[in-house]
């Protein structure tokens, strides 16, 4: 017995002793750790594939619209971005808001009404204690009574984290393919169509995470940006309020209120922002085409859009009259011939309509100064130094409808011009929505795992569940982990991992 009690003794010291240098390691860990925040990523949700191809079937006959800078990527995934949040790599804990918005539309009535009306905008995801929720702003119609309501931050849907370990040290948070299910507040907000427990499409998210600098606070991970992301205390720069997805088509602002100077003013720098059209460049990435597109000479991708920057010129705003070439190129190939490539870009505004023009090459071939789409431009006033229109509405000219073989005919509505010129040099141009240091130039196919039917995919009379993605299907990344802990296989869908492993571990 006396040995019996010196081994127990002996062992509660070991323990303590362990303890001990346990507790001396770990608050140099934590405290390397804290005080991280996220600032930069996107989130790919499809939300539920199957009631995209109800809500653009025969039955609804409707369509959805994006906003806020969301774009298309994958097989019917929507990209929200410009993440901003905080994370904690001793605990795991994550919040990260993202920006963006889609609206669903069916069921139109007589008196132009929708019966169906949807929007769900500012995901945001919250995990911690090895739980995981996305929240959402939503508002709706209620399917029956025509009622509309609206919620910020629903609980919208539970994410299955399984065996998931978020701790780690890398400087990128990932998940991928995440199964979705519909919470009870998600129900109420999703209009009645699907019942609590309904499997909704997997959730994929990538996030940069940085050292916060000594002092500074840490984002909330509330969703709303204008925090990090663009610049804290910039409006100019802030993503979610350049692009709510409210086509206005005015110049930014209000007059600064000195006197317009007489005769035209030199730009000194600017920026346009075009996506062509969200379906051409599904189409490209689709099925059919199975192409891409590339970006050179100094253009950039900002998920829906593609800005050509540098802009040079001349602006008269007493004449309202603005002549500016802007630099970069993008070249679209694919299957079936296509190869098409837009440079030169220049966008010329008189007596309140806008212009923007390409130098276009295709078969081998370029045209100079080929006018593509026409947009209003009027009250076109400088506002501390900047000139700016927002998402104003265009439309496909004759030459334009040329250019893409009459796939489109003069007339149709492509998408939206957003322009911006600085008049001096002080004057800072609105940011690009941040996709953050993982993503892609051109969205990557969906894999077997997960995958989904796009916003084509085949008409069906009703809502209906679609089955969860296949979690042994997810490859699994390598985690980072003090003390060499192993994660187990079976928990894929999370990673933080370094920038050294991006290159050959990809994107989501």
């Amino acid at each position: 017995m006396p040995s019996s009690r010196r081994a127990r003794a002996s062992g509660v010291a070991l323990l303590a002793l362990l303890t001990a240098l346990s507790a001396a390691l770990l608050p140099a860990t934590t405290a390397h750790a804290a005080g991280r925040s996220v600032q930069g990523g996107r989130l790919d949700w499809g939300i539920k594939s199957s009631f995209q191809s109800y809500v653009t079937g025969p039955i609804a006959q409707g369509s959805y619209s994006l906003g806020g800078g969301a774009a298309t990527v994958g097989g019917g995934r929507f990209r929200f971005h410009s993440a901003t949040g905080s994370y904690d790599s001793g605990t795991g804990a994550f919040a990260a808001g993202f920006s963006g918005s889609v609206r669903f539309l069916g069921h139109r009535e007589s008196g132009g009404a929708y019966q169906l009306d949807l929007t769900i905008s500012r995901p945001t995801v919250r995990i911690s204690g090895g739980g995981g929720t996305l929240y959402a702003d939503v508002t709706s119609t209620e399917r029956g009574s025509g009622r509309v309501s609206t919620s910020s931050q629903v609980a919208f849907a539970t994410l299955a984290l399984g065996g998931i370990d978020m701790r780690g040290g890398g400087d990128v948070v990932q998940l991928t393919n995440v199964p979705a299910t519909l919470t009870a507040q998600g129900a109420r907000s999703f209009a009645g169509y699907y019942t609590a427990g309904t499997a909704l499409d997997p959730v994929s998210l990538s996030a940069d995470v940085k050292a916060a600098a000594t002092g500074a606070a840490t984002p909330d991970g509330s969703g709303k940006t204008g925090g990090s992301a663009a610049g804290a205390g910039d409006a100019s720069r802030d993503p979610s309020t350049k692009r709510s997805g409210k086509a206005s088509g005015k110049a930014s602002g209000k007059a600064s209120g000195k006197p317009a100077e007489k005769g035209p003013v030199n730009v000194a720098n600017g920026a346009v922002d075009w996506g062509v059209r969200r379906t051409f460049r599904e189409y490209v990435t689709g099925e059919i085409a199975h192409g891409a597109w590339k970006l050179s000479g100094g253009a950039q991708d900002g998920g829906a859009l593609f800005r050509f920057p540098r802009g040079k010129g001349t602006y008269d705003e007493a004449r309202q009259t603005l002549d500016a070439d802007f630099a970069g190129t993008v070249r679209f190939t694919g299957a079936q011939g296509l190869d098409l490539a837009l440079a030169g870009v220049r966008v010329r505004v008189e007596k309140g309509r806008g212009t923007l023009t390409a130098d276009v090459t295709g078969g081998g071939t370029t045209t100079p100064d080929v006018p593509l789409v026409t947009f209003g431009a009027k009250r076109l006033k400088a506002a501390k130094g900047l000139v700016s229109l927002v998402e104003a509405p265009a439309k496909l000219t004759a030459e334009g409808a040329g250019v893409f073989h009459s796939l489109y005919r003069a007339g149709t509505a492509m998408d939206p011009v957003s322009l911006a010129v600085a008049l001096n040099g002080t004057a800072a141009l609105p940011a690009l929505p941040d996709l953050g240091s993982g993503a892609e130039a051109t969205p990557a196919a969906e894999g077997s795992a997960g995958a989904r039917p796009g916003t084509g995919a085949g008409p069906r009379t009703e809502p209906e569940t679609d089955p969860v993605a296949d979690a042994a299907n997810v490859p699994v990344l390598p985690l980072g982990i003090a003390g060499g802990v192993l994660l187990a296989a079976g928990a894929a869908f999370a990673v933080v991992r370094g920038r050294r492993g991006r290159a050959s571990a990809g994107t989501s």
